[in-house]
């Protein structure tokens, strides 16, 4: 079995990709299979989020590209920046995990979550894609592959409440 362990910036070569949806990538402990049906195991330091394009080395010295798989979602759009604003304060009082683009927001398919934003005046429009939400303020720097040079993190920006509960738009009964 392949042990990936290891966080890597670059590599001359990538020996294989696996392509995991967001809940998997935020496992720290994950045993899977690779396309070619080797088997995988992910050995990272715990609260490590794996991001699409990251890159894993395994003691051999393979090297693994995390693919993040298409998954359903909502892409949220508004008429203004204000209401768009709104609608991100909603879903963050809320806890839910949401992926911050250039006018759209992105959140895991929730129908309660959908129905709130309708009536906050939003556009939610189901589709599958890549979820990539933000890593928050207490999760610390979050780099988006190919958007900017500045990928360092800075750390988490306000002490680590003991309990915080996340919503994940799977969560049933809150």
């Amino acid at each position: 079995m392949l042990t990936l362990n290891a966080k890597i910036a670059q590599a001359e070569t990538v020996s294989a990709q696996l392509v995991l949806p967001y809940e998997l990538r935020e496992n720290s402990r994950l045993r899977t299979a690779l396309a070619s049906g080797e088997e995988v195991a992910i050995f990272m330091d715990r609260g490590t989020v794996l991001r699409n394009n990251d890159l894993l080395q395994s003691d051999d010295g393979r090297v693994v590209q995390i693919i993040a798989e298409e998954e359903p979602t909502y892409r949220i759009t508004c008429d203004s920046t204000l209401q768009l604003l709104r609608c991100a304060f909603h879903l963050g009082n809320r806890h839910t995990q949401t992926q911050v683009g250039d006018g759209f927001l992105r959140i895991v398919q929730d129908s309660v979550l959908k129905e709130m934003l309708a009536g906050l005046g939003a556009t939610v429009v189901e589709e599958n894609a890549q979820f990539e939400p933000e890593s928050g303020a207490y999760g610390g720097g979050h780099h988006h592959h190919g958007e900017n040079e500045h990928s360092h993190s800075h750390g988490p920006l306000a002490p680590i409440p003991a309990r915080q509960k996340i919503h994940r738009g799977m969560d049933v009964n809150e």
